[in-house]
C-alpha cells in the first residue's frame, strides 16, 4: 500500500441530502417535512405544547411554597464529627468552625453557616464555633466536657449590599444619627 492509495472506506463519507430540489429527488416540496403546520417550519420545538389541549404541566395543581428568606445552614451530626475527630480529619484541640468543617468534608452548601445536630455520640473534648445548634447537641457537647459558640453569620447577600453602601448598614446608621 502506498500513501496516494489511501482513502476512506465505502459509505465512510456520505453525502448531504439536498432537499426541496424538485420532485425527481424524491425530497422535494415539502422537503420531508410533512405538511403545514409550525412543525414545519424551522426553529420550532414547542416543548410541553399538546396541539391546544391544556398542557399536563399546567392541568396538575399547585403544591408548595419556596420561603425565599429561609435560612440555609450546613446541617453537621455530632457522630461524624467524632468519626473525623477519630480519623484525624479534625483537631479537637483547636476550634472546630465552619472552615474546619468544611475542610474534613462535613459541611456542604450552607450559605448561612453550619448548624450542629445531636445525632450520634461525641466522646471528644472540642469547642465548636456554629451558627446554631440543637438542644440535644448542645447537652451531648457539654456532656463531653466541650462547648458551643453560637455566632450570628451575615449573609452573603447582607455583605455586598453593605459593601455598596446600602441596604442594612446604612438604614441603621440614619436612624442613629
Amino acid at each position: 500500500m502506498k500513501i496516494n492509495e489511501l482513502r476512506d472506506n465505502d459509505g465512510a463519507r456520505k453525502g448531504r441530502m439536498r432537499v426541496g430540489r424538485g420532485i425527481g429527488s424524491g425530497k422535494g416540496k415539502t422537503a420531508g417535512r410533512g405538511q403545514k403546520g409550525a412543525k414545519a417550519r424551522s426553529g420550532v420545538a414547542i416543548n410541553g405544547f399538546e396541539g391546544g389541549q391544556m398542557p399536563l404541566h399546567m392541568r396538575l395543581p399547585k403544591r408548595g411554597f419556596n420561603n425565599p428568606f429561609a435560612k440555609d445552614y450546613a446541617e453537621v451530626n455530632l457522630g461524624a464529627v467524632q468519626k473525623a475527630i477519630d480519623a484525624g480529619k479534625l483537631d479537637a484541640g483547636k476550634d472546630i468552625d465552619q472552615a474546619a468543617l468544611k475542610a474534613a468534608h462535613l459541611a456542604r452548601g450552607g450559605k448561612d453557616g453550619v448548624r450542629l445536630l445531636g445525632k450520634g455520640e461525641l466522646t471528644a473534648k472540642a469547642k465548636f464555633i456554629v451558627a446554631g445548634a440543637s438542644k440535644g447537641a448542645k447537652e451531648a457537647v457539654e456532656k463531653a466536657g466541650g462547648s458551643i459558640e453560637v455566632i450570628e453569620v451575615v449573609p452573603a447577600s447582607e455583605k455586598a449590599a453593605a459593601k455598596k453602601g446600602k441596604g442594612v448598614s446604612k438604614n441603621k446608621a440614619k436612624a442613629e444619627g
